[in-house]
């Protein structure tokens, strides 16, 4: 079983980060609420988060998908579009990005960029600090 999606990026809501483990077989969050250690199931966690980040880029394939490219060194049209496709098509993903995980890489580039992720002790997303976005206005449809 992978580690949760946002190892290393995650935190309670006094700012401490939050640890890994597992509820037998499955990967979990852990809070520390005062010495007790909640367990979490990463799954809740992780598919909330990715949730979020997919309703932030409707409408904005292209340019993320023009940033990957770049940022990836394949900045030509059919990668572009390729990337593009699949963000467009991202919620489809999310059960192949749960079994695979992200690289190291990304999940370090993410931490360095000050993506981080608020919980509560029963696992809720408080919110989801993003560089770039004007943090958490939601249902503008």
């Amino acid at each position: 079983m992978p580690q949760p999606l946002f190892t290393g990026l995650v935190v309670d809501e006094n700012g401490k980060p939050v640890s890994t483990g597992s509820i037998g077989s499955e990967p979990a969050y852990v809070v520390d609420d005062d010495g007790f250690m909640r367990h979490i199931p990463a799954e809740q966690v992780d598919r909330a988060v990715l949730n979020q980040m997919a309703e932030l880029m409707k409408g904005s394939e292209d340019l993320f998908s023009e940033q990957t490219a770049k940022m990836l060194g394949q900045d030509d049209p059919f990668s572009k579009a390729m990337i593009e496709n699949q963000l467009k098509n991202i919620d489809k993903q999310f059960d192949t990005i749960m079994q695979t995980g992200f690289p190291e890489e990304m999940r370090a580039y993410l931490g360095m960029m000050g993506f981080k992720i608020v919980i509560n002790y029963h696992g809720d997303v408080v919110r989801v600090e993003q560089p770039g976005t004007s943090g958490g206005d939601e249902g503008d449809e």
